[in-house]
């Protein structure tokens, strides 16, 4: 069983004016997307700042949204690190902290080689007893997981059975789930660009881990479920209807864009910690543009 089917959000962290963690408004945002059917929270990853957060803050934020979350939907916290002891660590306390499952990104900075890049993987899975979903970006991490890499992990180790792939890269994708049925592995694999949801689902996608679905969960759900569904057409057709607003969603470097995007829904998320700035001010009139094209209401 996949740790879940459908779109999972990659949810952003409001702060408050001094930019503490705001519980009680992190809590409002849980709720609204649960209500409007997104189907994981995803806590403590690229888009909730957590590279800002202090080891306190991290499992804090991860111990609340276990609790606010109550079982509704599975929590998967993002516990990756550079440094394999770091993520270890991340790892072993959001599994304490109740999280049903873990978001590991590759080790940035430090440019592992694919023989690293395993014994990373490797040694935080075996820390654990939770199943792991592996993060290929290599636009922000430097390293690329090479699909031999990841199918090979996925093979040897029980609990590491997934992999949000952020190459941009279709034709990887392709190879990892052609490696994988050759070798008789279950790859449950993600899109981490909402731009690319349809085509990862094509080659056997089970959902999405979603930035947009800070801003419009029932739809970004909905477009996976038709698809899974049968609804090939209609879900191709949302997909491309949604196109302009990821593109401004992503016109600046994630999460400065979706915050704003919150931000201008009414709902006070705060800003951003350093050193992510405020959206510069042609970019959020664009924004502003095509979430009113899109349909979203604004406050």
């Amino acid at each position: 069983m996949a740790l879940f089917e459908g779109a999972g959000v990659a949810i952003i962290t409001p702060f408050t004016e001094d930019l503490k963690v705001n519980y009680d408004k992190l809590g409002e945002l849980i709720d609204f997307q649960i209500e409007n059917g997104t189907d994981s929270i995803i806590i403590c990853g690229t888009t909730g700042e957590a590279s800002a957060m202090t080891h306190e803050e991290h499992l804090e934020c991860i111990r609340y949204t276990v609790e606010r979350v109550a079982g509704r939907v599975p929590v998967i916290a993002g516990s990756g690190s550079n440094w394999t002891d770091t993520a270890v660590y991340l790892s072993q306390e959001a599994e304490k902290r109740g999280a049903d499952g873990l978001l590991v990104v590759s080790p940035y900075y430090n440019k592992a080689t694919q023989k690293g890049l395993y014994a990373h993987f490797k040694a935080v899975a075996d820390s654990v007893k939770i199943p792991i979903i592996l993060y290929n970006i290599q636009g922000r991490t430097g390293v690329n997981i090479q699909p031999s890499t990841l199918v090979g992990l996925i093979r040897d180790v029980e609990n590491i059975v997934g992999v949000k792939e952020a190459s941009g890269n279709i034709s990887q994708v392709a190879k990892i789930m052609s490696l994988a049925q050759e070798q008789g592995v279950t790859v449950d694999l993600y899109s981490g660009n909402d731009d690319q949801v349809l085509p990862l689902l094509s080659l056997g996608g089970k959902g999405v881990i979603s930035v947009l679905s800070n801003v419009a969960p029932r739809f970004t759900h909905d477009m996976v479920a038709r698809y899974m569904a049968g609804d090939v057409k209609g879900s191709m057709e949302m997909q491309l209807k949604a196109i302009p607003l990821i593109d401004q969603l992503f016109c600046e470097v994630n999460p400065i864009p979706v915050k704003a995007a919150v931000n201008m829904m009414g709902v006070d998320v705060g800003g951003l910690r350093l050193p992510l700035t405020v959206m510069e001010d042609a970019h959020q009139i664009n924004l502003r543009r095509a979430m009113e094209e899109f349909g979203i209401p604004l406050a």
